[in-house]
């Protein structure tokens, strides 16, 4: 997550596993990521070596934020959500326990744990957190935690954390041309007693190694269900990203989607709910009917790897042949490779081309993450043709290269009430703060700024989301009410085109090198600053 490119780097993706070998200097790591098919847990394995001369001192830090809670509950208030977490450290184990504690009597009170083993080390120190601000630090974030300058190692926070993190600190030592292995494992159990179970049993070197040899016999288990070989599964996986994360490449024209007006709700007379990503296959010939016959191997793939996909597959053949076409197609499905998916939820939907209007082929053409058609050849020729996006990034050469001018703006003065970071200005119709690279303030201080039909909520970094009609119910930009990092979707960037230098005219997202700061007054902000030599007064209002 540091975002420093190493001397050597290769990651590899096969049935079951995912492994990623990399060497900086003197140190070389092979990780391993596999989910067992036995038990909840996903183990990954970090092999460490140390090919110089001398002893290495080393600290492995793990970190994994908390959800426990549905994609779409987390999404709508995480800061709520997160609430309702407890935590609890089991030193002697290595481990750390987390519950959600329920609402209701009819919500469900999982367990989650985390447990870090080193072996093959001298270790000398563990450390415990389970508080995200402690951990990343006011104004920082994943890539630069403020735990990472701290000797002391953990803080060892647990308990009703307001934003619930696990994370396993060791120190130990590597001896020369020696390895270390490190085991981190991360489960849920449905209780208490489950959840210490697997933390008991993980304690057994052999059973760790195990989930490893389990992994990849279920994987080969798994192909031979559906008839398919590794090609096969990689192929099937490459489109799963595309399902997954959007791509414009495999997508609609964007002049297609401008054209569409209708919603979500044109989808139920096919009896489609929308719910589910779609994957739009276009088949007009009979002879390419191997296409169609991949993708409802890969939508069986993906199922009993647990992505619920609606594949819909458009006859359109327009000729004389059109049922021989769908009758291939049905022989197809109809087996049923798992299970009987046709027109449900996560299923097969076959439908004729010549019986869905205009509107809603540009519908359907709108909302589906993939579209594979016939006329493009093979499904491998897609894919690779169309997923290798050219981006090209003008050329930048500086001009003049001139030490930086150390200029600041001046500080206001006479603030009442100040409290080390703002104070009310003299005629006490602004909230004035004063930020620094190195000096926030402990939480995010907003100023909301609205008219009956707009607004936005904006902080004293800068970062803001604006909303229309209903700040919750349409957000026109991201909000991830997060106290901790405050990044937003929205952000300006001021670059120098002489030197290259460059720097947000707010303090978030490229803070400058000076102070900045900021006026919150009634329907509007300020930001003020100054940097090498070049002010900048930034106005928000509405």
């Amino acid at each position: 997550p540091v975002q420093k490119e190493g001397d050597s780097y290769e990651a590899v993706f096969s049935q079951g596993r995912a492994e990623f070998r990399r060497r900086d200097l003197s140190l070389e790591t092979h990780t391993e990521i596999v989910v067992s098919p036995e038990d909840d847990i996903e183990l990954r394995r970090v092999h460490l070596t140390n090919r110089s001369r001398k002893k290495r001192t080393i600290e492995v830090t793990s970190y994994a934020e908390v959800v426990m809670t549905s994609a779409i509950g987390d999404e709508m208030h995480p800061a709520f959500s997160n609430l309702f977490i407890q935590t609890e450290l089991n030193e002697q184990r290595n481990a750390i326990t987390c519950t959600r504690r329920p609402r209701s009597m009819d919500e469900s009170n999982p367990w989650m744990f985390h447990l870090m083993k080193v072996h093959d080390a001298e270790i000398q120190k563990v450390t415990y957190e389970t508080d995200r601000d402690k951990f990343i630090g006011r104004g920082n974030t994943i890539h630069n935690p403020r735990i990472i300058n701290q000797p002391a190692g953990l803080s060892g926070s647990n308990g009703s954390v307001l934003d619930p993190v696990v994370s396993i600190q060791y120190r130990f030592v590597i001896e020369p041309y020696q390895s270390a292995t490190i085991d981190m494992i991360f489960g849920i159990a449905d209780t208490r007693e489950g959840c210490n179970f697997l933390i008991e049993k993980y304690q057994d070197r052999y059973l760790i190694s195990r989930v490893l040899e389990l992994a990849w016999t279920h994987s080969q288990v798994i192909l031979r269900q559906i008839n398919a070989v590794e090609g096969d599964a990689q192929l099937y996986s490459r489109l799963a990203s595309s399902i997954i994360f959007a791509n414009p490449s495999l997508r609609t024209d964007p002049s297609v989607i401008l054209k569409n007006y209708r919603g979500q709700s044109g989808l139920w007379g096919y009896s489609i709910s929308g719910d589910l990503p779609i994957v739009l296959l276009q088949i007009e010939d009979s002879a390419n009917i191997e296409l169609a016959k991949q993708l409802v191997q890969a939508h069986a793939y993906w199922r009993l790897k647990g992505l619920l996909v609606d594949l819909i597959i458009w006859n359109e053949d327009h000729g004389g042949y059109r049922q021989v076409l769908h009758n291939q197609i049905q022989a197809l499905v109809s087996p049923g490779i798992t299970i009987d998916a046709r027109d449900q939820l996560g299923g097969i939907y076959i439908r004729s081309a010549d019986q869905i209007s205009n509107e809603d082929r540009i519908l359907f053409q709108t909302v589906a993450h993939v579209i594979i058609s016939d006329k493009f050849g093979s499904l491998e020729d897609q894919i690779n043709g169309r997923t290798k996006l050219k981006t090209t990034i003008p050329y930048f050469s500086p001009t003049k290269f001139t030490t930086s001018l150390n200029t600041s703006v001046k500080l206001p003065e006479g603030l009442q009430y100040f409290n080390g970071h703002g104070g009310f200005s003299k005629d006490g119709k602004e909230y004035v703060i004063i930020t620094s690279p190195n000096k926030f303030t402990p939480a995010p201080w907003i100023n909301v700024i609205a008219n009956p039909n707009f607004g936005s909520i904006i902080t004293e970094s800068g970062q803001m989301y604006t909303w229309i009609d209903n700040a919750h119910e349409f957000r026109l930009t991201p909000w991830n009410n997060d106290p901790v990092t405050d990044l937003k979707g929205e952000a300006f960037y001021l670059r120098d085109e002489e030197s290259g230098r460059f720097w947000s005219p707010m303090p978030l997202p490229c803070t400058g090198k000076t102070p900045y700061i900021t006026r919150h007054g009634f329907g509007y902000s300020i930001f003020e600053h100054s940097e090498d030599g070049i002010e900048t007064n930034a106005t928000v209002y509405t």
